[in-house]
C-alpha cells in the first residue's frame, strides 16, 4: 500500500449534479474533498454525507473576492491543494437570435470567467503542489457540432476549452485538463443535474424531439461512477504526468433518455 498522504482537492460545483457526485466519489476513495459552491446548506449536507475531512465552503465563482477566500479557507483546513475539479456551468434553451446580452453575460460569467476566477485564486497552491485542474466541458464544444437551440451553452464551453489551453501554456507547472462529457444523469436526490431545471418543460419536450429527428440525441448516457473514475484517474497522475485532453462519451442506446448533461 502507498503511504502517500491523501489528495487534498477542491470540487467547484458539488452542491448539486455531477460535481456532488464527483465530490462523492473522491471522497469514498479517500480523497480530503472540499465541496464549493453557493449554498451552504446543501455543501453542509454533502459534506457530512462525503465522512469525516470533507469540507464545505460557500463561494460564488463570479466573484473574484469570494474566490480568492474560498481557497484560502480550503489550504487553510487542508494545508494545501493538489487539485481544483470545476464542474460548475449553467445552460440557456434558445435560438441564438433571442439571446440578450444579460444572458450572454450570465453564461460566460459561470462558465468561463468563474472559472478563470477560481483557478487564479487556486494557482499558487496547486502550482507549489505540481498539482492539477479538471474542468469539465462539453462533447458539442469540442467533438461534435453544436446542439439547435445550445447554441449559446456550446459557445461558452467552447470558450472555456481555449481557457484551459491558455492557463496550460501560462502555467506549465501545474497538470490542466480538458474532460468533455457527453449526456450524464449524475445521481439520486441533490446528485441529480439541475442543469434543465429552470427551462420551460413545454420547450424542453420540443427541444427533445428536434435533436431525435436530428439525430443528435441517441439515447445513451455516461454513467456518473465511470465519470468519477475518470478523474479520479486524471487526479492520480501525480506530477511527472498529465491528460491534456479527454471526451468521455457514452454509446447510442436503442431507448432515448430525458435530456440530462451536456
Amino acid at each position: 500500500m502507498s503511504d502517500a498522504p491523501p489528495l487534498r482537492v477542491a470540487v467547484v460545483g458539488a452542491s448539486a449534479g455531477l460535481g456532488r457526485c464527483i465530490g462523492m466519489g473522491l471522497a469514498k476513495e479517500g480523497v480530503r474533498v472540499a465541496f464549493l459552491a453557493r449554498r451552504r446548506d446543501r455543501l453542509e449536507n454533502a459534506a457530512k454525507e462525503a465522512g469525516e475531512g470533507a469540507l464545505p465552503v460557500a463561494c460564488d465563482v463570479t466573484d473574484g473576492a469570494a474566490c480568492q477566500n474560498a481557497i484560502a479557507e480550503v489550504v487553510d483546513a487542508f494545508g494545501g491543494l493538489d487539485a481544483l475539479v470545476y464542474t460548475t456551468g449553467v445552460g440557456l434553451l434558445s435560438p441564438l437570435a433571442d439571446v440578450d446580452a444579460e444572458q450572454w453575460a450570465n453564461l460566460f460569467a459561470t462558465n468561463v470567467t468563474g472559472a478563470s476566477l477560481i483557478t487564479a485564486a487556486a494557482a499558487p497552491h496547486l502550482a507549489a503542489a505540481k498539482g492539477s485542474a479538471v474542468f469539465l466541458s462539453s462533447l458539442s464544444a469540442s467533438y461534435s457540432a453544436p446542439w439547435p437551440l445550445l447554441g449559446a451553452y456550446a459557445v461558452s464551453k467552447a470558450a472555456l476549452d481555449k481557457l484551459v489551453e491558455a492557463w496550460r501554456i501560462e502555467h506549465p507547472n501545474i497538470g490542466f485538463t480538458r474532460l468533455a462529457v457527453g449526456d450524464c444523469f449524475g445521481g439520486e436526490g441533490d446528485s441529480q443535474t439541475e442543469f434543465n431545471k429552470t427551462w420551460d418543460p413545454e420547450a424542453l419536450e420540443k427541444a427533445i424531439r428536434l435533436w431525435m429527428d436530428r439525430g443528435e440525441m441517441q439515447g445513451g448516457l455516461v454513467e456518473a461512477d465511470h465519470l468519477v473514475a475518470v478523474v479520479h484517474s486524471v487526479l492520480r497522475c501525480g506530477n511527472t504526468s498529465f491528460i491534456p485532453y479527454l471526451t468521455l462519451a457514452p454509446r447510442p442506446s436503442g431507448a432515448v433518455a430525458e435530456l440530462r448533461h451536456w
